[in-house]
């Protein structure tokens, strides 16, 4: 289950670039293009057994974002939303320039406040 990695090394980098302050982490959200392999439930499912490991986040929240595929159509300069893996323009003409859709990403990292 590479969903698991997938997690710890979200934790990892949050770590790395908050080292004073990631214990104070409330909320992650993370994007997922379709393409990415990622699946929703298993990241969340995961990330349950992490904290299980870490349970210093026990009350952070992590929430995944599908983003849709998006591809670029040389012929009439648009871009459009890619649907049931037909990389075909609403103009007709096929495109492989993906430029959405591959991408997993730290989108938003939230910290509670302190007073």
């Amino acid at each position: 289950m590479h969903e698991i990695t997938i997690v710890r090394d979200i934790f990892k980098v949050l770590e790395e670039e908050y080292p004073n302050n990631y214990r104070d982490i409330i909320k992650v959200e993370i994007h997922a293009g379709l393409l990415s392999n990622v699946q929703p439930i298993l990241i969340q499912n995961a990330f349950e057994a992490f904290i299980e490991d870490e349970p210093q986040y026990a009350d952070t929240e992590l929430e995944v974002k599908l983003l849709p595929i998006i591809a670029h159509c040389a012929n009439c300069a648009r871009d459009f939303e890619v649907h049931l893996h037909r990389f075909v323009c609403p103009c007709g003409k096929p495109s492989d320039k993906i430029v959405q859709g591959e991408e997993l990403q730290i989108s938003q990292v939230i910290f509670a406040n302190k007073t």
